[in-house]
């Protein structure tokens, strides 16, 4: 009889293995979303082990922000079949702000009947100092004119970068100055971004409109200074009952959107529906009582953004046809 080529390994041995790793490994369960990391991965950052959540989220959270995009377009090529391998270089950000260069190698090994990803497993390796070295080594090499050329050109290309993002944060603020929720140039582009990711991780998404009922009235009854106190009220109830991953935004006028990352119907739903008590409940320097109507959708696999955006507004349409201050859920 053949001898396994590993012997069995108990799970307290296991994990006293993974103690003394120094590299980063991790475990992503895409059926549920739970990303287990060992407590290397924690070190490799400067982090306490198991100090945060162990979610897809945090991953991304890590990865340096003009890494990103790169590594997404890398990751969803992997495992949408594009690439045979999973390995890349990026920058992960450390407890302290700083960063360090890690390599990423990962590998599918369960799937879906669907052919969906089921687990993927995978080790981040500090290669910081390798890094340093290399560049080091290349500045080294170069004749000293090459490098001021060099340098001369990087300084160009950063200026020409930073005066094109200053002048874009100041056209496009991305914050309602009312409200102090996400105005709406920010709602648009955090949407595609969780639209992108509910797609990639094969995760739930949800979404809620809302509409203040006869806010006209309330403009032209009581003035406009009116309606301003009930629209930042109602942003700070939302503000108050939502989580850091959420986003609340002014879509428009009085209507206001809320982004639920990871969540389902049936979880937007409640929601929604303490949302639009904790509003009726409002005591205001007005004699009327302020209600909102709801409309609220989940990400259906494959649809667009428009398509989502369409649904949920016409889920919102019909709270309002039925009477106003109600939760009306969009069809599939």
């Amino acid at each position: 009889m053949s001898q396994p080529i590993l012997p069995d390994v108990s799970e307290q041995v296991l994990a006293a293995t993974l103690e003394i790793i120094s590299d980063g490994i991790w475990d992503w369960n895409a059926l549920t979303g739970h990303v287990y990391r060992s407590p290397g991965w924690y070190r490799m950052l400067g982090y306490d082990v198991d100090s945060l959540e162990n979610t897809v989220f945090t991953w991304e959270s890590v990865i340096y922000p003009d890494d990103y995009e790169r590594v997404m377009a890398h990751f969803e090529a992997y495992i949408s079949g594009k690439l045979a391998t999973y390995k890349i270089q990026y920058r992960c950000v450390t407890k302290s702000g700083g960063f360090i260069w890690i390599e990423d190698r990962g590998r599918i090994v369960e799937r879906t009947n669907e052919g969906d990803v089921a687990r993927m497993i995978g080790a981040h390796r500090d290669i910081h100092a390798e890094k340093i070295l290399l560049e080091k080594s290349m500045s080294e090499s170069l004749s000293l004119q090459k490098m001021v050329e060099l340098r001369t050109h990087e300084l160009s290309e950063i200026n020409l970068q930073l005066a094109k993002k200053v002048h874009e944060v100041e056209r496009l603020a991305t914050v309602d100055p009312l409200t102090s929720l996400a105005n709406r140039y920010y709602f648009e582009h955090k949407i595609e971004t969780e639209v992108s990711r509910a797609k990639r991780f094969n995760q739930p998404l949800s979404l809620i409109a809302i509409d203040i009922d006869h806010f006209k009235n309330i403009n032209d009854d009581f003035g406009h200074a009116s309606g301003d106190k009930a629209l930042v009220a109602m942003a700070n109830i939302i503000l108050n009952n939502i989580r850091e991953v959420d986003t609340a935004a002014r879509w428009g006028g009085d209507e206001l959107m809320i982004i639920l990352p990871n969540t389902q119907l049936t979880d937007a739903t409640d929601l929604a529906e303490k949302l639009r008590v904790l509003i009726g409940e409002l005591q205001l320097e007005i004699d009327t009582n302020i209600t909102a109507s709801f409309g609220v959708s989940e990400y259906s696999l494959g649809e667009t953004t428009k398509h989502l955006m369409i649904r949920t507004d016409g889920a919102l349409y019909e709270a309002k046809e039925s009477g106003r201050n109600l939760v009306a859920v969009a069809n599939d």
